[in-house]
């Protein structure tokens, strides 16, 4: 008696030459190894009768006829399963989840040319078990995207077919000792069957798209940073010819993404913004971000946010006690402000964009701190030479039986804010000198050395005219690129620097390093990995 078989033949492998032979045989059934099995590209399915006796076939010779004159039974056989061969894992293509090759170098996107047929294993499994079932076997489980893991059995209306990950299951021997043990009690059949599965754009992840999609061996970007519905990029030269499709794909696979947007050129303004282009969807830049429980809403073309910055904002609230002052040079919308407002310390903040001071102003309101917040809009040196010294002077004159606040100076413009340590030097010139009222300065900057915490301490010194040795400590923020650190030194400005022709000794001048938060920097080792997705992300801060 004749049976139908279903058998697949990958058009690539035309021109490899490569070729299995096929027995069938009415008592052992399929022996299939054969065209790799699993991950083939655009797919053929056809019909082969069977008759009593082994039939040989040369592949090559068959396959122009039958890629054209049997396409059209594709879709009958689709959903047809049967046993699964055993199947070595070190035979199973590693591209087995990659797109068709015919979407390389696609610069406007065709969802539909995205559609793969791929083989995989299943379980048959009575309808009744397979809630229980699937809470045990998660790990063994097929995960794409769009995918549901259990489908109708359509050969019987009471069975579910169970799909499972064809990278942890290629034979009935590849369960687990305990997964055996719970099929046996279950009284499901170990035995694995195969499954013609139809892949479409929607089942891709976004890497996997991208890198059908770039020349091959190129980098891809699928990492961004994300302020509210917009997804900000910062694409290399080689991905420049795909920058719409790769903005129209971030917008498909990232639920609430609406705009993509790509930097074209560094942060070189006074005003701390960059250039940027919409790669895709709409215009609009306002947007609302959620930052350690506090709300921001900015124009993202004319102000400076970066997400990558939450954890260092966190870091220097901890910082401060309630009652304690802080001054925050370079505010922006708020980050540091706001959420030190809230701990019922006093704020001067300033920003000389008049974007950030708008937008600071609303931030303040929208968080309820607008009474707490002093907000400024000067330049750096003026705020730090004006209501700075004004404030630390009034504090300086308070009388010694009342609690001295804790003083914190926040300077994060790493490009350039080291250049303003030099105002410090008697910035309280003619006062009294207050050992109690030395300010806790936190200044950030970058650095290309080879020993960050040395170069940074050693241009401070410089700009101070005094050295901070034994006094300060340096907090790596994170790795902007390769060989390039954003870092934080830490340090009380001594009393030398700030009150002129006042003599004090070593004590009193110098704080003792254990007093000061951070612990001695330590240049942290970066995987290869989180190098390439920071250098994509350019040089913003």
């Amino acid at each position: 008696m004749n049976s139908v078989l279903s058998l697949q033949i990958q058009p690539s492998f035309y021109s490899t030459m490569q070729c299995y032979s096929l027995l069938v045989s009415r008592h052992t059934g399929i022996l299939w190894r054969s065209l790799k099995y699993l991950g083939f590209l655009n797919t053929y399915h056809y019909r082969i009768i069977k008759s009593n006796s082994q039939i040989p076939f040369t592949w090559i010779s068959l396959a122009p006829s039958l890629h054209k004159t049997l396409a059209f039974y594709l879709n009958g056989q689709r959903n047809r399963f049967s046993t699964m061969p055993e199947i070595d894992k070190n035979e199973i293509d590693p591209e087995f989840y990659s797109p068709p090759s015919q979407v390389r170098g696609m610069t406007k996107l065709d969802r539909t040319a995205f559609k793969k047929i791929v083989i995989i294993p299943v379980l048959k499994v009575r309808q009744e078990m397979v809630n229980k079932l699937v809470k045990s076997l998660k790990k063994v489980l097929l995960q794409r995207p769009g995918i549901k893991r259990v489908i109708d059995d359509p050969k019987d209306e009471g069975n579910k077919l169970v799909m499972l990950d064809p990278y942890k299951i290629v034979s009935d021997d590849s369960f687990e000792e305990s997964e055996r043990l719970l099929l046996k009690e279950l009284n499901v059949n170990p035995q694995i069957s195969s499954f013609s599965l139809e892949l479409t754009y929607e089942n891709f992840k976004t890497e996997e798209i991208l890198r059908a999609v770039l020349p091959e061996g190129q980098d891809v970007t699928s990492g961004f940073s994300r302020i509210g519905h917009i997804a900000h990029l910062n694409l290399r030269d080689h991905q420049l010819p795909f920058k719409q499709l790769i903005g129209q794909v971030i917008i498909d696979k990232n639920q609430g993404i609406t705009s993509v947007v790509n930097k074209i050129n560094t942060i070189d303004n006074i005003y701390r913004n960059f250039q940027m282009e919409v790669l895709s969807g709409e215009e609009n830049m306002i947007t609302k971000v959620r930052e350690n429980n506090y709300t921001y809403e900015f124009d993202f073309s004319k102000v400076y946010w970066n997400p990558r910055l939450s954890t260092e904002h966190n870091r220097i609230t901890e910082l401060l006690k309630s009652g304690d002052v802080l001054f925050d040079v370079f505010a922006g919308v708020g980050p540091f402000a706001i959420p030190v407002a809230k701990k019922d310390c006093t704020v001067f903040a300033n920003d000389l964009n008049p974007e950030s001071h708008k937008w600071l102003l609303h931030n303040c309101k929208l968080n309820k701190v607008d009474q707490k917040v002093k907000i400024f809009n000067l330049d750096g040196k003026e705020f730090l030479q004006g209501p700075v010294r004004e404030e630390l002077m009034k504090l300086v004159e308070q009388p010694s039986k009342e609690r001295q606040p804790s003083v914190h100076i926040v300077m994060n413009l790493p490009a350039m804010a080291i250049e303003f340590l030099s105002i410090f030097r008697c910035l309280l010139d003619g006062q009294s000198k207050s050992r109690k009222l030395l300010p806790t300065v936190h200044c950030y900057s970058f650095s290309k050395a080879d020993d960050p915490a040395k170069d940074v301490q050693q241009r401070a010194e410089a700009l101070l005219g005094a050295s901070l040795k034994g006094c300060s400590s340096v907090h790596l923020v994170r790795n902007v690129a390769p060989n390039k650190e954003m870092i934080c030194i830490t340090f009380q400005v001594p009393a030398s620097v700030l009150y002129e022709n006042q003599q004090m000794n070593q004590e009193e001048q110098f704080p003792k390093a254990e007093n000061l938060e951070e612990p001695p920097f330590k240049r942290q080792r970066t995987s290869k990995a989180s190098l390439e997705e920071q250098s994509q992300n350019g040089s913003a801060t």
